[in-house]
């Protein structure tokens, strides 16, 4: 598509399929896919772009169907000028594009608790904007402050009243990019930290479907809480819960299916298209909404034209 876009320092791409860049594999092509070389570039890039182009922000599609028609205007997706972590005593920034599980090792090794992000899919960016939780702990438990580009190019910080945090929830700026964050933590024995992400990883493996092509799990729970990883957790109101109860485990629309190993994971089988995806999703939501009076929100975002 022929746009008018300003001059850049990093990359653009025009029609840039996007199947090959999210965790699920299905999508179709963006306008343009652009790569800023670090935030001068991305604020320039904005500052300079017409306001009716739409821009839409994105990490490592760990947690994204994009549609089978593509995504209209600019998809911004941050690269190794936004992959940064350092720590500093019981602190630790990190770039958007880092990966949680990296931080959570890199902080371990330093000996600050950040492991509940080991086993959290995507990178920082995507963790700081759902306010990413696992095992009872948030972002918000342990956020300090955000950097992030406004949608006029304007550079920003955050702080953590101003993210008015929730479960899977934070208010940003619409259009804002996310390009840093901040946190502090708990300090504990750098072995003691290795072995309990190890821990994680394996009881991960062993209960979700960490082999097949998915997003993470699909829907929120309506408990408005994550799993506390505690055996006296109360299931009731957990997505998989009532997804087992409407009898959609292992439920199947084309190449997509409810995972049998974990009922609130959405799969890929093999040659899935995205309306494959968000349809059976769908057929999910509308027999849970049938089975227990509860309409599920999605937890994976959907993007682009149908």
């Amino acid at each position: 598509m022929d746009l008018p876009l300003p001059p850049v320092r990093g990359r653009l791409t025009p029609d840039r399929e996007m199947a090959g860049l999210t965790w699920l594999r299905v999508g179709g092509p963006a306008d343009w896919l652009f790569q800023p070389a670090d935030e001068e570039d991305l604020a320039a890039f904005l500052a300079a772009l017409p306001r009716d182009i739409p821009v839409f922000p994105m990490g490592v599609g760990s947690n994204l169907i994009v549609r089978d028609g593509g995504i209209a205007g600019v998809v911004i997706r941050l690269g190794r000028g936004f992959n940064s972590i350092e720590v500093e005593g019981d602190t630790v920034t990190a770039g958007a594009a880092a990966l949680d599980a990296h931080v959570a090792r890199r902080a371990a090794e330093a000996g600050v608790d950040l492991t509940f992000l080991r086993t959290i899919p995507g990178s920082i960016g995507g963790a700081v904007r759902m306010n990413a939780g696992c095992y009872g702990r948030y972002v918000a438990d342990v956020f300090i402050s955000a950097r992030a580009i406004t949608r006029d190019g304007t550079l920003i910080t955050m702080e953590a009243e101003e993210m008015e945090f929730a479960y899977r929830f934070s208010r940003l700026p619409e259009g804002a990019i996310l390009t840093q964050a901040t946190f502090k933590a708990p300090m504990g024995d750098p072995q003691m930290l290795e072995d309990r992400m190890t821990e994680q990883i394996a009881k991960r493996d062993a209960t979700q479907p960490t082999k097949e092509r998915s997003a993470g799990s699909t829907f929120r729970n309506p408990a408005g809480f994550s799993s506390t990883g505690q055996a006296d957790d109360v299931h009731d109101l957990k997505a998989w819960k009532l997804i087992e109860d409407a009898g959609m485990k292992g439920a199947t629309l084309g190449g997509a299916q409810m995972s049998e190993m974990h009922a609130n994971f959405l799969i890929n089988r093999g040659g899935a298209s995205a309306a494959d995806l968000e349809g059976l999703g769908e057929e999910v939501r509308k027999n849970v909404l049938k089975s227990s009076d509860i309409l599920l929100q999605w937890e994976i975002m959907r993007v682009g034209r149908k």
